[in-house]
């Protein structure tokens, strides 16, 4: 039996979840992986199946679909299939599939959106085909195709995305990233209001160079936080938790940023930043009582106050995805 009627029957779906870029002191350099304490799907499921004709085949649907590119040659997703059969090879392996991407990730939110499609579609056709390449393979092919959206080569959504947990950026020849420690008693608890921020956009509103004493404090944060991690002293942590290179410029196309801050804190969070370029923040507890109350704070400062007007918007209470994208039953409740 041969490679292409073995696939014949073969159904795989995938789920990559949401991430939080930069983590305040990493830019380009962090980024953590989070799901919803309720046990909802937030980010992005692919389903691939072999297609009932010869040609290839891409359909969206989910509660963000309507902010896709309508031609499905614009849709990354379409992309993925076409690099991965590109570096696939020989076309005696390679058969027609049926593509459902399902948009659960909002678009331009700072959440990860691009790197949810191309995690989620890039592993689900890898899987489909049984694995014909590494896990290292796909990474770069990810961070390849992520670009395209966000306009720069940054691992710091594909890596946690795809890998779960929190991830240092270290784009070497033998590793791109590597694992940190996580506080396991600390909820993430992010906020999207619904409007758009892009990435491109927001790069290209921070400065072309820094000072040097905004990048010894950046260096400064930034190893302050890895050392706390290994030795897991949260105190020291989440102390030095603060951007300096992005929030200063950012933090004006944010609505009502300071001041849902500013409350945040007061009301016992450890930290709270823009995740990656933004709309959504995050804000962190380690304490579900605190978790809740900040839950409140965000839903009445931050989001639209007429919830008819946006039924996209949300706020959630995260902890973080160890996981990774993963295979699931495409049978589920939506």
């Amino acid at each position: 039996m041969n490679v292409i009627s073995t696939l014949a029957n073969k159904k795989i779906s995938v789920f990559a979840p949401i991430s939080i870029g930069n983590i305040s002191v990493g830019f380009d350099n962090l980024g953590l992986a989070v799901s919803p304490i309720n046990g909802q799907l937030l980010g992005d499921v692919v389903h691939v199946k072999a297609s009932e004709d010869d040609n290839n085949h891409l359909v969206c649907i989910g509660h963000y679909q309507s902010s896709l590119p309508k031609l499905k040659e614009d849709n990354i997703i379409w992309h993925c299939l076409l690099e991965f059969n590109k570096l696939y090879g020989s076309s005696d392996n390679i058969r027609p599939i049926h593509l459902t991407l399902e948009k659960n990730a909002p678009i331009c939110s700072g959440t990860g959106s691009s790197a949810c499609s191309v995690v989620a579609g890039l592993k689900a056709i890898n899987e489909f085909y049984d694995n014909p390449f590494s896990k290292k393979q796909l990474l770069k092919l990810m961070g390849k195709l992520e670009a395209k959206i966000s306009g720069s080569l940054h691992y710091d959504n594909v890596a946690p995305c795809y890998l779960g947990g929190l991830q240092l950026m270290l784009e070497d020849e033998d590793r791109i990233c590597q694992s940190l420690p996580i506080f396991e008693d600390c909820y993430w608890i992010i906020s999207y209001p619904d409007i758009k921020v892009s990435t491109r956009m927001a790069r290209e509103i921070l400065p072309k160079s820094y000072s040097r004493q905004d990048v010894i404090e950046s260096s400064r944060l930034l190893a302050g936080f890895i050392d706390a991690s290994y030795r897991q002293d949260k105190e020291q942590a989440f102390s030095v938790l603060k951007d300096v290179i992005a929030e200063p410029y950012r933090r004006d196309l944010l609505p009502n940023f300071d001041t849902t801050k500013s409350e945040l804190i007061e009301n016992g969070c450890l930290a709270v930043g823009i995740s990656g370029s933004g709309p959504t923040v995050f804000a962190v507890c380690d304490d579900i009582a605190k978790a809740e109350i900040a839950k409140k704070t965000l839903d009445s400062n931050y989001l639209p106050k007429n919830a008819e007007l946006s039924d996209k918007a949300f706020t959630e209470i995260c902890k973080v995805d160890r996981p990774g994208a993963r295979i699931i039953n495409p049978i589920r409740e939506k």
